[in-house]
């Protein structure tokens, strides 16, 4: 298979093919593609929109992809994804539990075609036990494994943490990660293997941290009565005047010293850690940083260590100029999105176009070597699209 010359990158000449899904799935192949591998998504040619509206050419998640459109419910189309996947590396679908073995194209099927393959398999609930074949979103997986209870303030009910903590966080951060290690271990075994993406188990390893604290006494089992949870007033967000926020998050004694000296406040007045105070601290910061505006904020704490930042819009970080100097943001293709991360000193970030629903479809089957007249064929009888 042939794509566009690039510059060498830490995974160039590893080839991933996935299934158009929805959530973890595409999240880890936009991780392994911007990091160099080719990735190829089989799209189902009667696809019609995703749940949340987002068309596959505007989806950063896409970058670096190509697209082929085929039915994967016959046996032509069946044979199709088996031609792509002899000389493939990673194979990732996110469906749920035996719906890939309905259509033959479970591990075991996959794997007496290329026993190299690592197959990849992101699901809520895990290929195995009681909710192994129930749905759910990322709220789900991310309430059971723990993760929403300690969200929001403590006389009001848990917040959802939008869809980052499971669909990519617990989700397609850690499907990417299982990738690369069934890699490295292929590399003395000569043999791909299975990687099971749970979404609940991600969110609860996310955890461990909190689990930690828990045990030890330093964590309460109670939201927002706790260091990191906005009980704390040296570590949660204060509204300004301008119906703006900042962010503070002074935890370590030195930096609590200078948010106390930019604020003209006394030390000996505010203890840190003097818990029946912090209700009546958090007040008084309150209506401190609701008399001036957040730029006026920006400016008195800009250039110091007391931890203090402007809480930015999605919009607005986009456009930081802070963070387009660093590349933390980038506009690709007119739409501006995250930069590929994390940054490998001999690995190139490249610039790589959004793929659309089924765009490359007649360029890949001719380079699996059909014919002019066999990719007509196939596009009459409605097996590719």
């Amino acid at each position: 298979m042939t794509t566009p010359e690039a510059p060498p990158q830490a995974l160039s000449g590893i080839t991933v093919v996935c299934l158009s899904a929805m959530g973890p799935a595409p999240f880890a192949c936009m991780l392994l593609g911007d990091l160099g591998a080719r990735v190829i998504r089989i799209d189902r040619p009667n696809g019609g929109e995703p749940l949340t509206g987002l068309r596959a050419e505007d989806d950063p998640r896409t970058r670096g992809h190509r697209s082929i459109g085929i039915d994967l419910r016959g046996d032509q189309g069946r044979a199709l994804l088996l031609r792509l996947l002899e000389q493939a590396d990673v194979f990732i679908e996110g469906m749920r539990p035996g719906a890939a073995e309905r259509l033959r194209l479970g591990p075991a099927d996959l794997r007496a075609v290329n026993p190299r393959l690592v197959y990849g398999r992101a699901t809520g609930w895990g290929q195995t036990g009681p909710r192994a074949l129930q749905a759910g979103h990322d709220i789900n997986y991310a309430g059971l494994a723990g993760a929403v209870f300690p969200l929001g303030p403590p006389d009001a009910a848990p917040q959802p943490p939008l869809n980052l903590l499971a669909d990519f966080g617990g989700g397609g951060a850690y499907l990417a990660l299982g990738v690369l290690a069934a890699l490295l271990q292929r590399g003395e075994t000569g043999r791909g293997q299975i990687v099971d993406a749970a979404m609940v188990d991600g969110v609860a390893s996310l955890t461990a941290m909190l689990h930690g604290m828990l045990a030890g006494g330093v964590w309460r089992d109670r939201r927002g009565d706790n260091l990191l949870d906005g009980a704390a007033p040296f570590y949660r967000t204060y509204g300004t005047s301008d119906g703006g926020f900042m962010a503070v998050g002074a935890l370590e004694p030195q930096f609590y010293a200078q948010l106390l000296g930019l604020l003209g406040l006394a030390p000996a007045d505010w203890p840190q850690h003097d818990r029946a105070r912090w209700p009546e601290q958090q007040r008084a910061l309150a209506a401190l940083f609701a008399s001036r505006t957040r730029a006026e904020w920006e400016a008195v704490f800009d250039g110091s260590d007391a931890c203090v930042t402007p809480v930015l819009s999605l919009a607005e970080a986009a456009a930081s100029a802070e963070l387009r100097e660093r590349g933390t943001y980038v506009e690709w293709g007119g739409i501006p999105q995250p930069a590929p991360a994390p940054r490998l000193s001999g690995s190139a970030v490249v610039e790589r176009d959004r793929a659309g629903w089924c765009r490359h479809t007649d360029e890949i089957l001719a380079e699996l070597g059909l014919t002019g007249a066999e990719i007509a064929e196939l596009r009459d009888g409605e097996i590719v699209a």
